[in-house]
C-alpha cells in the first residue's frame, strides 16, 4: 500500500511547498497514545513524540488520528500539519471546558453507534448528529445489538424521527450476515469515524468488518447496559476492502462544538416551522398559533425532536454564558477620569 491507500490526495499534494515538494515525507498519523504519535507512509511505520512545541499550541493546532503531516529528513520530528478537509471534535469535559478536543481528521463518514438496549438515548443521538453537522461529515446511524432486542425495528423508528433523511442500519456486530449495508457504503481509501457510548459495539463492529480482531472488546454491565471501556487509544485500521476505520474511547457525555447556523441547518425543519409562528420570540411551549406545536399536534413532527433542538440550543447559550463569565470584557474608563477617586 503506498500513501493513495492511505487517503492521499490532491487537495494535501497542493499543500507541498516548492521547497518540500522533493525533501518532504508526508506520513498520516495512524495511531495516539500517551507516549507518542504512530505515523505511517502505507509500508512502515514510525513512532514519535510531537514534542513540547506542539503541545504550546492551541488543542486545535496539535497533530491527530488522521492527520497528514511532515517530518524532517531524518525522521525525528513532526515539521509541520497540513491543513485537514474535515476535523471531529468536542468541547472538553469539566473545568477545561472551553477547550476543543480532537477526535479525528480527515474523515469521510461518519458511522454514530448506539444500541438496542437502555443505552439507547435519543438525546445523545442528536448530539453526535450535530458533531457530524459541525464538521460537515454524513452521518450513518448504526443501531447494534438487534439480537437481543424484542423489538428492533422500534429504536429504528425512533432514531429515524431524530434524523430525518440520515440512513439507519440495524445490526448484530458479531454477524458479518447482517452488515452487508454498511459494507456497501465503505470506499477503499475513505476514512470512516465511529462514535459511541463505551460498550455499544464499536469495537465488535470493527472486528467484524475486517474478519479479525484489531481491538479487544469486553462485556457490558448487566444492571444499566453501560459499557466497560475497551479501546484506550485512538487508531486507525485498514480493512480488507481497503477502507480505513478510525475507533477510539467511547464518549458518553458530549460536548459539542457547534455554531448556531449549524442547529438551524440540522433542524431546518423546526426553524422553518417557527417562521410561521404567530409570535417571533415564541418558545414552542404554549402560546397561540405556534406552527410547531401544530406540526406536533399534526403527527408531521415528533416532540421528541423539538426536545432535542432544545437540548442544544440550551447548551449553546449555556456555554456562551460560561464564556463571557469567564473571560469578561475590560470595563473602559472614561477618558481623563481619575482611577483614584472612589463613590
Amino acid at each position: 500500500m503506498d500513501l493513495t491507500g492511505l487517503g492521499w490526495r490532491p487537495f494535501f499534494a497542493r499543500q507541498l511547498r516548492p521547497s518540500e515538494s522533493a525533501s518532504a515525507h508526508p506520513l498520516r498519523v495512524v495511531e495516539i497514545h500517551r507516549n507518542g504519535h504512530v505515523l505511517s507512509d502505507g509500508e512502515r511505520e514510525l513512532h514519535i513524540h510531537p514534542g513540547g512545541i506542539w503541545f504550546r499550541r492551541p488543542p486545535e493546532e496539535r497533530p491527530t488520528v488522521g492527520d497528514w503531516v511532515l517530518v524532517d529528513a531524518a525522521r525525528s520530528r513532526i515539521d509541520r500539519c497540513l491543513t485537514r478537509a474535515t476535523v471531529l471534535r468536542r468541547r472538553a469535559a469539566g473545568s477545561r471546558a472551553e477547550e476543543v478536543q480532537l477526535i479525528g481528521a480527515n474523515v469521510d463518514a461518519l458511522f454514530v453507534v448506539t444500541s438496542c438496549n437502555a443505552e439507547f438515548s435519543a438525546a445523545r443521538l442528536q448530539r453526535y448528529l450535530a458533531v457530524a453537522a459541525d464538521a460537515g461529515i454524513p452521518p450513518l446511524v448504526v443501531l447494534t445489538k438487534a439480537d437481543l432486542a424484542a423489538r428492533p425495528q422500534r429504536y429504528r423508528k425512533e432514531a429515524r424521527r431524530m434524523a430525518p433523511g440520515t440512513p439507519v442500519e440495524v445490526v448484530d456486530a458479531r454477524d458479518a450476515a447482517t452488515l452487508a449495508g454498511i459494507r456497501a457504503t465503505l470506499r477503499p481509501a475513505h476514512t470512516y469515524a465511529l462514535v459511541g457510548s463505551s460498550g455499544v459495539g464499536k469495537s465488535t463492529l470493527v472486528n467484524t468488518l475486517a474478519g479479525r480482531e484489531l481491538q479487544i472488546t469486553r462485556p457490558i454491565r448487566e444492571q444499566d447496559a453501560k459499557g466497560r471501556h475497551t479501546t484506550t487509544s485512538r487508531s486507525l485500521c485498514r480493512l480488507p476492502n481497503g477502507a480505513l476505520v478510525l475507533d477510539g474511547p467511547g464518549v458518553r457525555e458530549l460536548a459539542v462544538a457547534i455554531a448556531t447556523d449549524d442547529v438551524e441547518a440540522l433542524f431546518d425543519d423546526i426553524e422553518a416551522l417557527a417562521a410561521r409562528c404567530r409570535f417571533a420570540d415564541c418558545r414552542h411551549d404554549a402560546e397561540p398559533g405556534c406552527a410547531v406545536l401544530e406540526a406536533i399536534a399534526a403527527g408531521r413532527l415528533h416532540r421528541q425532536r423539538l426536545r432535542a433542538y432544545r437540548s442544544l440550543v440550551a447548551a449553546q447559550q449555556s456555554r456562551a454564558k460560561t464564556a463571557a463569565n469567564r473571560h469578561p470584557r475590560p470595563t473602559r474608563r472614561r477618558r481623563g477620569a481619575n482611577t483614584d477617586d472612589y463613590d
